[in-house]
């Protein structure tokens, strides 16, 4: 499992983290790495097989998700020849093949309840048995897990076993997100640039504009830092003028003008009456016309509004603003207004009429 990336950061919380990894590595103890899509886990996997005894051995990778409930047993144990349709010869399972090294199971919750029962012996004992065998094989296999799920909450459910999660359990480390990772959203905004920049073979690395800058910090990044790579990469090699600040970025590659139309029917009229009401103060509904508490907020709402789409049209047109006026349907003057008006400005990039 080897990877590319590193680990990059300076927040507390995401530093903490690696130590408690680096601090766990030795110990022959399964290891459970919780935390959202795209947070690292299995960086935090391969650290714990790297800094251990076994680094040297097996580092054996399974996504439980990838595998149909049917053959899950069969990748995880192995199976002898002729035990189900279709095995036409002996197989030895991921446990067998991680002997004496790692087995990283990715997506946990997931698991069957059948596998979870065949796993739980398997870290007990340390014995697996293949599918169409009765005879128990030993393995020296030190388990990581990974899961993005609630499994205490799973366990008192009856969706997960709690035996299996208290001897899975001995170390919990729970990634943080990246919208709490202080200071890292630019560290690794900047990384991901650079080396894009190089695969692209730039002579330097103009850097981000300032509003782009706050646009990467501002994102809330449901995905983390698999998101964070995708969106800086593509702002990046989308971007024709190496020498000056990638002033444009898109956190969503699907907005489009085009997109195809939905076949959703759309809400009927006495729907929608029922949820905006006819006149402000009318209605049950009525007290949502507090999410302003003033004409001044409304305002200052709309203002913002404003300014993220003209700062938004701006990027994407080099900060040509003529092209930019005419994208938006403004006049040369009403979009010079605006420019004015909310204190835009190029941060290196070059304007043009």
């Amino acid at each position: 499992m080897e990877r590319e990336n590193q680990f990059i950061g300076q927040s507390g919380a995401f530093l903490d983290a690696v130590e408690r990894a680096s601090r766990a590595a030795p110990l022959r103890r399964p290891v459970l790495v919780v935390g959202e899509r795209g947070t690292g886990k299995e960086l935090i996997a391969e650290r714990l097989h790297r800094l251990s005894t076994r680094w040297d051995e097996p580092l054996v990778t399974m996504n439980c998700a990838a595998l149909p409930e049917t053959l899950i047993e069969a990748e995880l144990f192995g199976h002898e020849a002729g035990a189900f349709t279709g095995a036409t010869k002996m197989r030895e399972g991921r446990f067998e093949e991680a002997d004496k090294g790692t087995l990283f199971l990715d997506e946990l919750a997931t698991l069957s309840t059948g596998a979870q029962e065949r796993l739980l012996r398997a870290v007990e004992y340390g014995e697996v048995t293949r599918i169409g065998s009765s005879r128990p094989r030993r393995v020296d296999v030190r388990i990581v897990a990974a899961t993005n799920e609630d499994l205490p909450r799973m366990a008192k459910e009856g969706r997960f076993r709690p035996d299996l999660l208290d001897r899975l359990s001995f170390e919990v480390i729970t990634l943080p997100p990246l919208r709490v990772r202080q200071g890292d959203v630019g560290v690794l905004a900047d990384y991901f640039g650079r080396r894009m920049a190089a695969e692209l073979e730039w002579d330097a690395w103009p850097g981000f504009a300032q509003h782009v800058e706050a646009q990467l910090e501002d994102h809330l990044w449901p995905g983390n830092v698999r998101e964070l790579r995708n969106v800086v990469e593509r702002a990046v090699y989308r971007w024709d003028d190496a020498a000056s600040p990638v002033g444009h970025v898109q956190f969503d590659p699907f907005d489009s003008p085009w997109l195809p139309v939905s076949d959703a029917p759309a809400p009927a009229a006495s729907q929608f009456a029922q949820a905006v009401p006819d006149r402000p103060g009318s209605g049950p509904e009525s007290g949502r016309a507090q999410d302003f508490d003033s004409v001044a907020d409304l305002r200052a709402a709309v203002d913002a509004h404003e300014r993220a789409i003209v700062e938004h049209a701006l990027g994407r047109h080099r900060w040509n603003q003529r092209q930019t006026a005419k994208a938006l349907g403004l006049s040369y003057d009403q979009l010079r207004h605006c420019i004015r008006k909310h204190g835009l400005v190029t941060d290196g990039a070059s304007v043009s009429e």
